[in-house]
């Protein structure tokens, strides 16, 4: 017998489980009943923060302030929050090759926070606790999804269904792909995407440095890419902690994997200048490859894409959560407001309402992080002295940068 719910959605990540949240807190009078499907383990406990290197999450997530207000309104941020959450309210901006430098402070635009840094498993604890208080959504830990069957629009029958790995059956009208950016969902559905290498990979860890971060968060464009020290905050302690993403060319990258951790360290010093003073120890180091990814379109009849199943970026701008928070801010207006209506959530008509809505801000985005990116590539020196004069001269502009930090704050809209 096939289980039958109003929306599945495939994968329980931060963009899944908070669609989940959205989708069972928005609805009041005939609430959705929600299947979240996820092939990993569910952890439905809050990390414990011990507070050591290693007890870190070296994956972290720069929230915007509009991120916030979103977890606020589904009355997740006092999850968040009660754990370990690192705000910021200034970010340092420079360039390798010259004297370009570009400082945003979170006072200039009245605001008290910049953006605050939380550890992914931080978030996604918070979330499945949250989605424990809620009716309505039903959850399937460690079931990969073995096949897809949407409805045909020619059909009577308006459910798509799922089989899962244990054999079970789940029925729904709209199926939603919240499965990464890698997403086997939205294969399985046939939606192309155009994807490129950035011919880079990406380092993180967690680092100490003998100096502390000043809640700032810092970026340095090297020759080789960009390098950022995201402040990490502890509740009991005068250790000083960042979380690192450092990019650069494949073989640089494959060259810093080699070394030993003393080597690492030296070279990492190196490369940021010790803004921070000596870096003195660094947690285990994850490398993984660098590629631009977009879907020619996010929605068919009965099944949609959302967050990095859609889209993804180089991390230079931090921007890629955010990007599919937004998403799911998106998707969950337009599925309430549908069904409020009486509508078929899986309408094609009602699902591009939410494609219309975010496509052309995640193309824009998405834009933006490649003429960045490009911008910071090696450059003859006279496009080097033009680039760090800019730098310079939009730093000096502050109606001018104040816009953009409302922008990058989620706060324009």
């Amino acid at each position: 017998m096939n289980l039958t719910y109003d929306i599945a959605i495939v994968g329980a990540g931060i963009a899944g489980s908070a669609l989940a949240c959205s989708l069972a807190t928005s609805v009041k009078d005939k609430p959705l009943r929600i299947a979240l499907i996820e092939a990993q383990t569910i952890c439905d406990t809050l990390p414990i923060c011990d507070e050591g290197i290693n007890d870190f999450d070296a994956r972290v997530s720069a929230l915007t302030v509009g991120s916030q207000q979103f977890f606020e309104s589904i009355d997740l941020w006092s999850y968040i929050v009660g754990q370990r959450v690192s705000g910021f309210d200034k970010m340092t901006v420079w360039d390798a090759e010259g004297t370009g430098h570009i400082e945003f402070d979170a006072a200039d635009v009245r605001a008290s926070q910049l953006g605050h840094i939380v550890e992914n498993r931080v978030t996604v604890g918070a979330l499945h606790q949250r989605i424990k208080t809620l009716s309505g959504v039903d959850i399937f830990s460690q079931q990969a999804v073995a096949e897809l069957h949407l409805a045909n629009t020619a059909s009577r029958s308006n459910l798509s269904s799922l089989s899962l790995a244990d054999g079970r059956s789940l029925e729904a009208q709209l199926i939603i792909a919240a499965d990464g950016a890698n997403s086997p969902l939205r294969k399985m559905a046939g939606l192309p995407i155009r994807e490129w290498s950035y011919q880079q990979s990406a380092i993180v860890c967690v680092v100490e440095t003998s100096q502390g971060h000043e809640a700032t968060a810092w970026q340095r464009f090297t020759e080789h890419g960009p390098l950022a020290f995201l402040p990490l905050s502890l509740s009991q302690s005068d250790k000083h902690f960042c979380s690192i993403v450092w990019s650069q060319t494949d073989i640089e990258n494959d060259l810093a994997m080699a070394m030993d951790d003393h080597q690492f360290l030296q070279a990492l010093g190196r490369a940021f200048e010790y803004r921070l003073g000596e870096i003195t120890d660094v947690s285990k180091r994850r490398s993984f490859p660098l590629h631009q990814r977009h879907a020619i379109d996010y929605v068919k009849p009965n099944f949609a894409l959302v967050a990095d199943a859609a889209h993804a970026i180089h991390p230079l701008a931090g921007q890629g959560i955010n990007l599919g928070l937004a998403d799911v801010k998106a998707l969950s207006e337009v599925i309430v407001a549908g069904h409020e209506r009486g509508q078929m959530l899986g309408d094609i008509g009602l699902l591009k309402r939410y494609q219309r809505q975010r496509k052309a801000d995640n193309l824009a985005m998405m834009a933006a992080v490649e003429g960045l990116k490009r911008l910071f590539q090696p450059l003859p020196l006279p496009f080097r002295w033009a680039r760090n004069m800019g730098m310079n001269i939009f730093h000096d502009q502050s109606q001018l940068k104040n816009k953009v930090i409302k922008h990058a704050m989620g706060i324009d809209r």
